[in-house]
Protein backbone atom coordinates (compact mmCIF):
# COMPACT_ATOMS: atom_id res chain seq x y z
CA UNK A 1 0.00 0.00 0.00
CA UNK A 2 0.89 3.42 -0.47
CA UNK A 3 0.61 5.94 2.50
CA UNK A 4 0.94 8.99 0.54
CA UNK A 5 -2.13 8.29 -1.79
CA UNK A 6 -5.68 9.15 -1.89
CA UNK A 7 -7.72 7.41 -4.38
CA UNK A 8 -10.99 8.71 -6.02
CA UNK A 9 -13.38 7.11 -7.90
CA UNK A 10 -15.15 9.41 -10.57
CA UNK A 11 -18.87 8.72 -10.54
CA UNK A 12 -20.21 12.28 -11.74
CA UNK A 13 -20.75 11.81 -15.40
CA UNK A 14 -24.05 11.34 -16.38
CA UNK A 15 -23.71 7.94 -17.77
CA UNK A 16 -25.86 9.17 -21.51
CA UNK A 17 -24.48 6.06 -23.38
CA UNK A 18 -26.18 3.89 -20.50
CA UNK A 19 -29.00 5.53 -20.51
CA UNK A 20 -28.67 7.64 -17.47
CA UNK A 21 -28.04 7.03 -14.11
CA UNK A 22 -25.12 5.62 -11.94
CA UNK A 23 -23.04 3.30 -13.97
CA UNK A 24 -20.95 2.01 -10.17
CA UNK A 25 -23.96 0.73 -9.71
CA UNK A 26 -24.70 -1.45 -12.30
CA UNK A 27 -24.82 -5.12 -11.64
CA UNK A 28 -21.79 -7.54 -12.81
CA UNK A 29 -21.85 -11.11 -11.58
CA UNK A 30 -24.08 -10.13 -9.41
CA UNK A 31 -22.51 -6.92 -7.71
CA UNK A 32 -22.70 -3.60 -8.28
CA UNK A 33 -19.26 -2.49 -10.53
CA UNK A 34 -18.45 0.11 -7.95
CA UNK A 35 -18.05 -3.39 -4.85
CA UNK A 36 -15.89 -5.13 -7.45
CA UNK A 37 -13.76 -2.04 -8.10
CA UNK A 38 -13.30 -1.27 -4.33
CA UNK A 39 -12.31 -4.93 -3.69
CA UNK A 40 -8.89 -3.83 -5.61
CA UNK A 41 -8.84 -0.53 -4.80
CA UNK A 42 -8.73 -0.79 -0.87
CA UNK A 43 -5.59 -2.63 -0.39
CA UNK A 44 -4.07 -0.03 -2.25
CA UNK A 45 -4.71 3.27 -0.71
CA UNK A 46 -5.40 4.83 3.28
CA UNK A 47 -8.29 6.74 2.15
CA UNK A 48 -11.34 6.56 -0.93
CA UNK A 49 -13.77 9.00 -1.44
CA UNK A 50 -16.29 9.03 -4.36
CA UNK A 51 -17.00 11.93 -6.67
CA UNK A 52 -20.30 12.40 -7.88
CA UNK A 53 -23.14 15.21 -8.19
CA UNK A 54 -26.81 15.05 -6.73
CA UNK A 55 -27.68 13.34 -3.95
CA UNK A 56 -25.06 11.55 -2.05
CA UNK A 57 -27.61 9.14 -0.04
CA UNK A 58 -27.80 6.47 -2.87
CA UNK A 59 -23.73 5.91 -1.91
CA UNK A 60 -24.50 6.01 1.70
CA UNK A 61 -24.45 2.09 2.04
CA UNK A 62 -20.26 2.59 0.76
CA UNK A 63 -19.69 4.77 4.25
CA UNK A 64 -17.28 6.58 1.99
CA UNK A 65 -17.11 10.75 1.60
CA UNK A 66 -18.75 11.74 -1.54
CA UNK A 67 -17.50 14.72 -2.93
CA UNK A 68 -19.07 16.85 -5.90
CA UNK A 69 -17.77 19.22 -8.52
CA UNK A 70 -17.13 22.27 -7.25
CA UNK A 71 -17.49 23.42 -10.87
CA UNK A 72 -21.19 23.78 -12.76
CA UNK A 73 -22.58 22.09 -16.02
CA UNK A 74 -20.45 18.71 -15.63
CA UNK A 75 -17.25 20.38 -17.28
CA UNK A 76 -16.20 16.40 -17.82
CA UNK A 77 -13.79 14.15 -15.52
CA UNK A 78 -11.19 16.66 -14.67
CA UNK A 79 -13.27 18.23 -12.86
CA UNK A 80 -13.81 15.41 -10.31
CA UNK A 81 -10.44 14.93 -10.01
CA UNK A 82 -9.96 19.15 -8.92
CA UNK A 83 -12.63 18.17 -6.08
CA UNK A 84 -10.55 15.13 -4.96
CA UNK A 85 -7.67 17.18 -4.77
CA UNK A 86 -9.23 20.13 -3.42
CA UNK A 87 -10.73 17.43 -0.74
CA UNK A 88 -7.09 16.02 -0.57
CA UNK A 89 -6.04 19.17 0.82
CA UNK A 90 -8.76 20.11 2.96
CA UNK A 91 -9.09 16.81 4.84
CA UNK A 92 -5.48 14.37 4.02
CA UNK A 93 -3.21 17.20 4.42
CA UNK A 94 -0.33 14.45 4.78
CA UNK A 95 -1.36 12.74 1.78
CA UNK A 96 0.27 14.84 -1.87
CA UNK A 97 -0.79 12.48 -4.39
CA UNK A 98 -4.65 11.62 -5.54
CA UNK A 99 -5.23 8.46 -7.88
CA UNK A 100 -8.07 8.81 -10.29
CA UNK A 101 -10.05 6.06 -11.56
CA UNK A 102 -13.52 5.69 -13.18
CA UNK A 103 -16.37 3.61 -11.36
CA UNK A 104 -17.28 1.45 -14.48
CA UNK A 105 -14.04 -0.02 -14.49
CA UNK A 106 -14.18 -3.18 -12.29
CA UNK A 107 -10.79 -5.18 -13.12
CA UNK A 108 -8.22 -2.64 -12.39
CA UNK A 109 -4.77 -4.08 -11.56
CA UNK A 110 -4.07 -4.67 -7.88
CA UNK A 111 -0.81 -3.34 -8.24
CA UNK A 112 -2.12 0.10 -10.02
CA UNK A 113 -1.09 2.44 -7.83
CA UNK A 114 2.14 1.42 -6.68
CA UNK A 115 3.15 1.06 -10.65
CA UNK A 116 1.71 4.12 -11.67
CA UNK A 117 4.14 5.96 -8.51
CA UNK A 118 7.01 3.81 -10.13
CA UNK A 119 6.28 4.77 -13.77
CA UNK A 120 6.54 8.61 -12.72
CA UNK A 121 9.03 8.50 -11.32
CA UNK A 122 11.61 6.37 -13.68
CA UNK A 123 10.42 9.01 -16.38
CA UNK A 124 11.19 11.87 -13.89
CA UNK A 125 7.25 13.78 -14.42
CA UNK A 126 4.96 15.10 -12.48
CA UNK A 127 1.89 12.91 -13.63
CA UNK A 128 1.34 9.29 -14.67
CA UNK A 129 -1.80 7.53 -16.41
CA UNK A 130 -2.14 3.89 -17.10
CA UNK A 131 -1.91 2.30 -20.69
CA UNK A 132 -3.23 -1.09 -21.79
CA UNK A 133 -1.89 -2.53 -25.15
CA UNK A 134 -0.84 0.69 -26.62
CA UNK A 135 -4.30 2.65 -25.11
CA UNK A 136 -3.80 5.37 -22.57
CA UNK A 137 -6.44 5.60 -20.10
CA UNK A 138 -6.24 9.76 -19.12
CA UNK A 139 -9.03 9.47 -16.34
CA UNK A 140 -6.92 6.25 -14.24
CA UNK A 141 -3.62 8.53 -13.38
CA UNK A 142 -1.93 9.93 -10.28
CA UNK A 143 -2.26 13.83 -9.74
CA UNK A 144 -0.24 15.88 -7.18
CA UNK A 145 -2.27 17.88 -5.10
CA UNK A 146 0.12 20.56 -5.48
CA UNK A 147 -0.92 21.24 -9.33
CA UNK A 148 -4.70 22.10 -7.85
CA UNK A 149 -4.43 25.55 -8.69
CA UNK A 150 -3.12 25.02 -12.02
CA UNK A 151 -5.71 23.30 -12.90
CA UNK A 152 -8.56 24.93 -12.10
CA UNK A 153 -7.11 27.91 -13.70
CA UNK A 154 -7.02 25.23 -16.53
CA UNK A 155 -10.67 24.39 -16.24
CA UNK A 156 -11.81 28.24 -15.79
CA UNK A 157 -10.08 28.79 -18.72
CA UNK A 158 -12.19 26.44 -20.74
CA UNK A 159 -9.57 23.54 -20.65
CA UNK A 160 -11.60 19.79 -20.66
CA UNK A 161 -9.00 17.67 -22.40
CA UNK A 162 -7.33 15.15 -19.42
CA UNK A 163 -4.39 14.90 -21.96
CA UNK A 164 -3.75 17.73 -23.28
CA UNK A 165 -3.67 19.35 -19.33
CA UNK A 166 -1.47 16.64 -18.61
CA UNK A 167 1.15 17.16 -21.73
CA UNK A 168 1.54 20.45 -19.84
CA UNK A 169 3.70 18.99 -16.75
CA UNK A 170 4.93 15.56 -18.92
CA UNK A 171 3.01 12.80 -18.19
CA UNK A 172 4.52 8.96 -18.24
CA UNK A 173 2.35 5.78 -19.14
CA UNK A 174 2.29 2.93 -16.89
CA UNK A 175 1.89 -0.32 -18.73
CA UNK A 176 -0.23 -3.99 -18.66
CA UNK A 177 -1.30 -6.24 -21.47
CA UNK A 178 -4.77 -6.56 -22.20
CA UNK A 179 -4.38 -10.74 -22.22
CA UNK A 180 -6.33 -12.64 -20.94
CA UNK A 181 -8.43 -9.49 -20.65
CA UNK A 182 -8.09 -5.53 -20.58
CA UNK A 183 -7.86 -4.96 -16.80
CA UNK A 184 -9.27 -1.50 -17.86
CA UNK A 185 -12.18 -2.63 -19.46
CA UNK A 186 -14.98 -0.13 -18.71
CA UNK A 187 -19.10 -0.20 -18.79
CA UNK A 188 -19.87 2.37 -20.80
CA UNK A 189 -23.16 1.47 -22.56
CA UNK A 190 -25.69 -1.88 -21.68
CA UNK A 191 -23.98 -4.16 -24.35
CA UNK A 192 -20.39 -3.76 -22.05
CA UNK A 193 -22.50 -5.72 -19.12
CA UNK A 194 -22.47 -8.75 -21.15
CA UNK A 195 -18.68 -8.36 -21.50
CA UNK A 196 -18.22 -7.33 -18.09
CA UNK A 197 -19.90 -10.97 -17.11
CA UNK A 198 -18.11 -12.27 -19.54
CA UNK A 199 -14.67 -10.96 -18.37
CA UNK A 200 -15.48 -11.76 -14.87
CA UNK A 201 -15.93 -15.21 -15.32
CA UNK A 202 -12.38 -15.43 -17.39
CA UNK A 203 -10.83 -13.53 -14.43
CA UNK A 204 -12.22 -15.70 -12.25
CA UNK A 205 -10.23 -18.69 -13.86
CA UNK A 206 -7.14 -16.76 -15.24
CA UNK A 207 -5.94 -15.36 -12.03
CA UNK A 208 -2.13 -13.43 -12.57
CA UNK A 209 -0.09 -12.69 -9.73
CA UNK A 210 0.15 -8.92 -9.14
CA UNK A 211 -1.68 -8.00 -12.21
CA UNK A 212 -5.71 -8.63 -11.07
CA UNK A 213 -7.27 -9.45 -7.35
CA UNK A 214 -10.25 -12.47 -7.95
CA UNK A 215 -13.96 -11.59 -8.07
CA UNK A 216 -15.94 -12.60 -4.77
Amino acid sequence: MRSDTLAVILAGGLARRMGGGDKPLRLVAGRPLLDHLLDRLRPQVPALILNANGDPARFASYGLPVVADTLPDHPGPLAGILAALDHAAAAHPGLPWVVSLTGDAPFIPADLVARLHAAREAAGVTLSCARSAGQAHPPIGLWPVALRHDLRAALLAGERKIDRWTARHGCAHADWPADPFDPFFNANAPEDLAEAERIAAQAASHLQAGNVAPIE
